[in-house]
């Protein structure tokens, strides 16, 4: 008994499915993808969900945004007063205090974006089971909103560099290349943990003690070269350390040595392993992408 339904369109086949070959109208759905609908949507779906939530962190609170501010400023008076007036770290760094909260303020937009881009695909479950959602907008409009709090918090950075008598330089206008470098590397990250956390709950505990470990095994508290010489090795192989010891040379004090202090061989291992996660992201979001779905 037929129930009165034909061919979606007259030059399908006889199967009553449209033949996307022959209409040139109709697409052909695969399945779901990291990218989704097209580049240009991709795009502006990015641009969209980040600024909305760029927008609504801070919503109802009393003081607002001033709040991404005052975090890294709390956590910069405490470090200061512990790094100065017990370890006494400080007197032996030129301008170390503004070292310091430059640092603090950097460091946490790396944390902020991957520390909340490891939830970030479960809490969107109800978006991520459409199947032309594009899923790498996702950890990426996380990683986005960090940088744009970053963008505003470094302006405020700014001001307490030159009110502390920093004077500025034209090698300041190459620290957007070190931005660029980390948001690389944060979003190579989020990518690999909002991927993986889908599947293995336990990701976001490792990860809490790793990027705590990156903290304190990252030139953040201090300079590269009062580290003893036998941790080093240890200390550059982490590809956060010639991040930050170029913005130190190039926005705070441009006599220090700067990732170069052992030497250019010494830059092989963090580069291997920063454009190796780079990689393994890439691949990582690629295959868990068309599953995600089946497996929230």
């Amino acid at each position: 008994m037929s129930d009165g339904a034909g061919p979606i369109s007259g030059n399908g086949p006889a199967t009553g499915v449209a033949n996307p070959a022959r209409n040139p109208n109709l697409k052909r759905v695969i399945g779901p993808t990291a990218l989704g609908g097209g580049t240009r949507r991709f795009a502006e779906l990015l641009w969209l969900i980040a600024l909305t939530d760029f927008k609504k962190t801070y919503f109802g609170t009393v003081l607002g945004y001033f709040w991404s501010l005052l975090r890294p400023l709390a956590m910069f008076a405490v470090l200061l007063f512990v790094f100065t007036q017990i370890f006494r770290i400080g007197s032996e760094v030129e301008n170390y205090p503004m070292l310091l909260l430059f640092n603090i303020v950097v460091f946490g937009a790396f944390q902020e974006s991957t520390i909340a881009s490891v939830t970030s695909v479960v809490q969107q479950e109800s978006i991520v089971r459409k199947t032309q959602f594009p899923r790498l907008v996702i950890p990426l409009a996380v990683v986005a909103t960090a940088f744009m709090n970053l963008g505003v918090n470094l302006i405020a950075v700014l001001i307490f560099l030159l009110a502390f008598g920093i004077d500025p330089t034209w090698t300041w206008l190459l620290y957007p290349l070190v931005l660029l470098l980390l948001l690389t590397f944060s979003t190579a990250v989020a990518m690999i943990l909002s991927s993986l956390y889908v599947r293995y709950r336990d990701v976001g505990i490792i990860w809490s003690v790793i990027v705590a470990a990156l903290f304190y095994g990252s030139p953040v508290l201090y300079p590269l070269e009062i580290v003893p010489d036998k941790y080093h090795e240890l200390v550059m192989a982490n590809p956060m350390t010639p991040i930050f010891e170029l913005g130190r040379k190039l926005v705070i004090d441009p006599g220090a040595p700067g990732p170069l202090v052992d030497g250019w061989q010494a830059l092989i291992i963090p580069t291997a392993i920063f454009v190796g996660v780079c990689v393994l992201a890439v691949r990582v979001f690629r295959n868990e992408a068309p599953r995600i779905a089946e497996d929230l």
